[in-house]
């Protein structure tokens, strides 16, 4: 192992196991990088404008964020959607029509609050119809628009279980050629009679590339087969000149016989 050609190729193995090692660093620097989650003040609330426009789907970033939005509520407009599950119980939303204080006050969907029973959702609903149509400030987490669902067989063909655009302005009331947002916004505090809607902040979750972890272990695995290659070759070297070392010395009593009178 001190000889100067296997000092060399020691040196040689050393080398290549720690750019392997390198590699296998810039990999697993790379799997943490690819799972970090970028952040954004969900809870910091801002004008609905920076956030979405009407007739635009809204970004994913926007998804969750707490916004303002001045308008005029739309009595009469007042919907029911039904299967919501607030916390671990099943009930009623109440979804209120606001236009917005903007060109041509486009629709908003506003989820009001939840009611544990379709009759409280309805009365609170009738209620909300005698709302006057003075300018208001809604404040809540802003959401994307969900995809219609047809009613069961049987079921009321008006009755809804999304919050649904789409849906929405084929039920308010002389909405034509307007403009309506693709989201809607859970209000944070709704009318005397509902309950306020479990509305958590979006979840930010960190997911591990494990397609870089596995070739950084790789990596780590080539590291340390270049020096186990280089004791290979030692160790062979080294039995192949013991075994030649053998051989000589086991011609030579031989030759010694044949040689003597």
């Amino acid at each position: 192992m001190v000889r100067p050609r296997w000092v060399l190729a020691l040196l040689a193995a050393l080398a290549i196991a720690a750019a392997f090692a390198v590699l296998g660093q810039w990999q697993l620097s790379r799997a943490v990088e690819s799972s970090r989650v970028e952040t954004h003040p969900t809870e910091t609330i801002v004008p609905l404008a920076e956030k979405a426009e009407p007739s635009k789907p809204i970004r994913q970033t926007s998804t969750g964020q707490m916004v303002s939005v001045t308008g005029r509520w739309v009595p009469g407009d007042e919907q029911i959607v039904g299967n919501r599950v607030n916390g671990e119980a099943t009930g009623y939303w109440v979804v209120s029509h606001l236009a917005v204080d903007a060109d041509g006050e486009p629709g908003l969907p506003v989820a009001r609050g939840w009611a544990a029973d379709e009759k409280t959702a309805r009365a609170v609903a009738a209620g909300l119809a005698d709302e006057g149509t003075e300018a208001v400030t809604v404040i809540g987490r802003l959401l994307p628009t969900e995809a219609p669902e047809a009613p069961d067989d049987g079921a009321d063909p008006h009755s809804m279980t999304t919050v649904s655009t789409a849906a929405l302005i084929n039920l308010w009331a002389d909405f034509d050629n307007r403009d309506v947002y693709t989201a809607y916004v859970v209000e944070i505090e709704p009318p005397t009679g509902l309950t306020p809607i479990d509305s958590p902040p979006p979840s930010q979750e960190v997911e591990l590339n494990w397609l870089n972890v596995f070739y950084a272990v790789e990596w780590v695995v080539f590291a340390g087969f270049a020096i186990f290659l280089w004791y290979r070759l030692v160790r062979d070297a080294y039995e192949r000149e013991q075994e030649e070392a053998a051989d000589a010395a086991a011609q030579a009593p031989a030759e010694t016989t044949s040689s003597a009178p």
